[in-house]
């Protein structure tokens, strides 16, 4: 196997199995990033005078043609090469001879990987935002469609007040603004360009960091070397956070939409066709769907935790031991982004009942509107809390029905536009940078 470190000494098979462990596999993700970060690498060596305008143009056109074999699949990290980084320089040698072997001048795989991974990190938060806006259109319009429909809020675990599905649904995709907060600043790590700062010391060659910045579309740089080498951790570890956060909103939604559907409380269906069935019980209707997102969530929850424990205890610089955070990160990666769509495909599908505040088991939930009355009216409000709490206990408590709520966030005021308004800012952030 080809190594970019090699002096000539044979590295028995069982050591290259363990430390390239699955490079391969995670790398063939990055692969475009490290061509795009080459490209910009290339072009500022050739700006600086270290590679001729000839040699410039050579290997921009051999990045170009692994470019195209990337893109059409057709790139594999087989054998040959350990890592992307390796085959990319490997392929160029092949191709261009002695020039291909240039590019590797003014920097290290530690701060390439580091920029592949800015870079693909930037597109990930890209992917979450877009698949987010996505959910939040489509909770905001069942918040509106439903806003009408009057439904159980509950304390303890317990009914408590009247709520709606409007207020239910407008809930959730609030709390995805809070997410898309944390994003942006995930966003923010990711958008500083640590190419230049090599193994973490800079290095005496003439480089134009700020010309690789504008070319990557970088935002700033990671000016000092050292700092740029420990964001490796820091980085993924705000993703992971971010990542976390949305996770535990769409468990949360999924718990719901376990409970609420069950036929113990018929608040809302999906239907048959999103759920699944018993082998032996002919009746059932299980929200498989929703139950392995709450569990796909929780998983994904954990993952700063797991990323922590892994980075933690290292001293300043690049450690081998950064290399198991993909095995971490891009998995959870792929598991939010299909949880996600999941579900917008069970909310935009979901149905609910209109009928629900009628049954008899609710009516203490209009206690609270009962006190309220009595204190409009003058009394005060233990005395009217007293007055109420007297006939639940002796059964002559009569709800009152009629609901009027007008504050901004009530059932009668959802404040849906304002909502929008805030995704929209929280959005442009990571979406339309300025």
């Amino acid at each position: 196997m080809e190594t970019l470190w090699n002096k000539g000494i044979e590295t028995p098979p069982e050591v290259t199995r363990f430390t390239v462990g699955n490079d391969p596999q995670w790398d063939l993700r990055l692969a475009r990033y490290d061509i795009k970060g080459s490209m910009a690498h290339v072009k500022m060596l050739g700006k600086t005078g270290l590679l001729t305008p000839k040699e410039t143009e050579e290997i921009i056109a051999a990045l170009d043609k692994i470019l195209d074999k990337i893109l059409q699949g057709r790139l594999i990290i087989g054998q040959q090469a350990e890592d992307i980084h390796t085959l990319v320089e490997l392929e160029l040698s092949k191709d261009l001879g002695q020039t291909g072997k240039k590019i590797h001048a003014g920097r290290s795989r530690n701060d390439q990987v580091m920029t592949d991974i800015h870079l693909y990190l930037k597109d990930v938060c890209r992917n979450i935002a877009r698949m987010t806006a996505r959910l939040f259109g489509c909770l905001q319009e069942k918040s509106e469609l439903y806003k009408d429909i009057f439904m159980p809020g509950y304390t303890h675990e317990r009914p408590a007040m009247p709520s709606s599905f409007g207020l239910w649904l407008g809930a959730y995709a609030e709390l995805l603004v809070d997410d898309m907060y944390q994003l942006g600043a995930a966003w923010q790590q990711c958008d500083q360009n640590p190419l230049g700062s090599a193994a973490g010391y800079g290095n005496s060659f003439p480089l134009d960091r700020e010309e690789t910045t504008r070319l990557m579309g970088f935002a700033t740089l990671k000016f000092n070397s050292i700092a740029a080498q420990m964001s490796r951790g820091r980085t993924e570890r705000s993703l992971s956070f971010a990542m976390a956060s949305l996770a535990g909103t769409l468990n949360k939604l999924a718990a719901d939409c376990c409970l609420f559907s069950g036929p113990d409380y018929g608040f809302m269906e999906f239907p048959d066709a999103l759920t699944t069935g018993s082998s032996i019980m002919p009746h059932k209707k299980n929200p498989d769907v929703w139950e392995l997102i709450r569990a796909r969530c929780n998983s994904i929850q954990g993952l700063p935790n797991q990323i922590t424990l892994v980075s933690t205890n290292l001293t300043h610089g690049y450690h081998r031991d950064y290399q198991l955070l993909k095995d971490l990160l891009f998995p959870a990666i792929d598991s939010l982004m299909d949880c996600m769509g999941m579900t917008i495909l069970m909310m935009s599908n979901l149905q609910v009942n209109g009928s629900i505040l009628q049954d008899s088991r609710y009516d203490q939930l209009f206690s609270v509107e009962t006190v309220n009355h009595l204190v409009m009216n003058g009394v005060p409000f233990r005395d009217a809390y007293l007055q109420v709490a007297s006939s639940l206990s002796d059964g002559t408590f009569i709800p009152e029905k009629d609901i009027h709520h007008t504050h901004t966030g009530s059932t009668g005021n959802l404040a849906n536009e304002k909502i929008r308004e805030k995704m929209a800012l929280a959005l442009s952030r990571i979406l339309d940078p300025k």
